[in-house]
């Protein structure tokens, strides 16, 4: 470990926090790989948008009652043992698309809640153990560290995706990538079992910690920003590839796309990781929710490839920006709160809640302006309105006091 702290900066690593890196690493890297190319995956077997919606929204909808189920079965019986659940729905999702094979897109449901269970159980578990292995003093390194891990996927993945499925026939290249996806998952599963058990106990007071919203300012503010960040999360995790695919009608050109979008958010997590002190943190996460906005309108109006390039590298510097310090002042936020060693879990579910529901209303939205209006003029205009949400919520947490 002495070696370790002269690698880090003389930071506390612990093997445990390692260990919860190497399993996020694995989880980026399967996802980068595949979850962009399911969407297409699904696209280019139905070219519907309110087939890609449904699926999407089953996933949000899913996701905060497995959230709300793993918090429960964390609390009573251990939260490695929820992560590993989740990695292993997740593993399930890739088994049955493999199986589903050309007839994915009949069974949007199915695949869509299996993916909402997997990342339910797995993120629930992965948020508890990030705030109980970090400390106020490892919280910025490990956020930053774990964006650099999951930009790495970033910049493997999609690219190395790409370059695969156009280099076979038919659907051939999309089994490998999903077969991949899969062996990832194992791996992390594998990895999961070397991580120390954290059994707990007591009761589990969801509806309380909600209602504390009533008696505390931060964890309001907290809740109302993260909703404001589903909110323009829902829509975006899908329709930017699709604008890439319909510019290009090429899954390496959407490879190159998630390169550029990964290699350029490497390059400023890595800096992140040094630099973002905790005086700089809401200014720097301002500047990064309103660089996140002004991007937008690089691509809203006329979606080229080469406009979403530019869009891919602009987005590349402001989310983390935003990303670092708004999750970092999250977790120093809940951990000053109100029993918050005893309810760590239950903060946690509700901050997913309040993110899902602003994933499920940005999707309801799309869904009804491609419903009673045509795509073409009303998904521009949608964006432009759902792309504030994070901008937003980093002018909501201007007022957070945690000293």
């Amino acid at each position: 470990m002495l070696k370790l702290k002269r690698i880090f900066n003389d930071i506390d690593v612990t093997k445990d926090l390692l260990l919860l890196l190497l399993i996020g690493g694995l989880y980026s890297l399967s996802i980068s790989l595949s979850n962009t190319f399911v969407n297409v995956y699904l696209w280019k077997q139905s070219k519907s948008f309110i087939d890609l919606a449904i699926y999407n929204l089953t996933i949000v909808v899913i996701q905060p009652i497995f959230f709300i189920i793993a918090g429960r079965w964390a609390k009573k019986v251990d939260r490695v043992i929820v992560l590993r659940l989740g990695v292993i729905f997740l593993a399930l999702f890739f088994i049955v698309v493999l199986l589903f094979g050309e007839k994915s897109s009949q069974h949007l449901v199915l695949l869509g809640a299996l993916l909402g269970v997997g990342y339910g159980f797995y993120w629930l578990a992965f948020n508890v153990l990030t705030f109980e292995i970090t400390e106020p003093d490892t919280r910025d390194f490990f956020n930053g560290f774990m964006g650099a891990l999951s930009s790495t996927g970033g910049v493997i993945g999609p690219i190395s995706a790409g370059f695969i499925i156009t280099r076979f026939v038919s659907n051939i290249g999309y089994t490998i990538i999903f077969a991949i996806s899969l062996a990832l998952f194992s791996a992390a599963v594998i990895t999961s079992f070397f991580i120390n058990r954290r059994p707990s106990s007591g009761q589990y007071l969801f509806t309380r910690i909600y209602k504390e919203r009533k008696n505390n300012k931060n964890w309001r503010l907290i809740t109302n920003a993260h909703f404001l960040q589903g909110f323009r999360e829902g829509t975006f995790v899908f329709v930017i590839s699709v604008f890439v695919f319909i510019a290009t009608n090429n899954e390496l050109a959407l490879g190159t796309f998630g390169l550029i979008h990964a290699g350029v958010s490497f390059i400023i997590y890595s800096l992140a990781t040094k630099l973002i002190k905790k005086d700089m943190r809401k200014k720097i996460m301002v500047f990064g929710g309103l660089l996140l906005y002004a991007s937008i309108f690089i691509i809203v109006f006329n979606p080229t490839y080469t406009r979403l390039l530019i869009y891919a590298a602009f987005i590349g510097i402001a989310y983390p920006l935003m990303l670092v310090p708004y999750s970092s002042m999250t977790y120093d936020a809940i951990g000053k709160s109100w029993k918050a060693a005893e309810m760590r879990i239950e903060y946690i579910v509700v901050r997913e809640l309040f993110l899902n529901m602003g994933r499920v209303l940005s999707i309801l939205a799309f869904i009804a302006a491609i419903s009673y209006f045509l795509p073409n003029k009303s998904i521009p205009i949608l964006l432009i309105i759902l792309g504030v949400g994070h901008t937003l919520a980093a002018f909501l947490l201007l007022k957070l006091r945690t000293e």
